[in-house]
């Protein structure tokens, strides 16, 4: 039942990376904000232990990061949703919990910088983008997996 909940999650994170990724292609036709390579400079680093330089620009390995920590911290999500951890309390906690996971691969591979060195459009863009993902992710996880029998949670998004 964990292992359904689970993969439930995964699906409904990589629902809550599709609208992210929308809304941030959105967000960067008004900014002009490029695009970000850091997911891709991340998952090299912590699968060879080299760093590669911030000009480097590998799309495969930036959907990889970019989908696959989507799906890893949905998983989570859905996990969640089966224990009754369930609505807008949780999306927000999840929230927290994904901003916690980029940087903290992105700041111990060497590869990111602490938040609080980056411009506030940077951080605001960042939150807004990772708080659409949880939320996203938190409504389809709490469509997709009912909460284990014993556990109490609601069905929907803001109960």
């Amino acid at each position: 039942m964990w292992a359904r909940a689970a993969l439930r999650g995964a699906v409904a994170g990589l629902a809550g990376v599709a609208a992210m990724t929308a809304g941030e292609k959105v967000e960067q036709r008004f900014t002009h904000r490029p695009d970000s390579y850091v997911p891709a400079r991340t998952l090299t680093a912590l699968t060879t232990g080299r760093r590669l330089p911030e000009s480097a620009r590998p799309p495969v390995r930036n959907h990889l990061m970019h989908w696959g920590t989507g799906a890893a911290v949905g998983a989570l999500r859905g996990i969640w949703a089966a224990a009754g951890l369930r609505g807008w309390r949780a999306n927000a906690w999840h929230t927290s919990v994904r901003l916690a996971v980029d940087q903290t691969l992105e700041n111990a591979t060497g590869v990111g910088a602490p938040p609080w060195t980056w411009s506030r459009q940077d951080q605001v863009v960042d939150v807004a983008g990772k708080a659409v993902y949880s939320f996203v992710t938190g409504a389809v996880a709490d469509r997709l997996v009912a909460p284990a029998r014993g556990r109490s949670g609601s069905r929907g998004l803001w109960d």
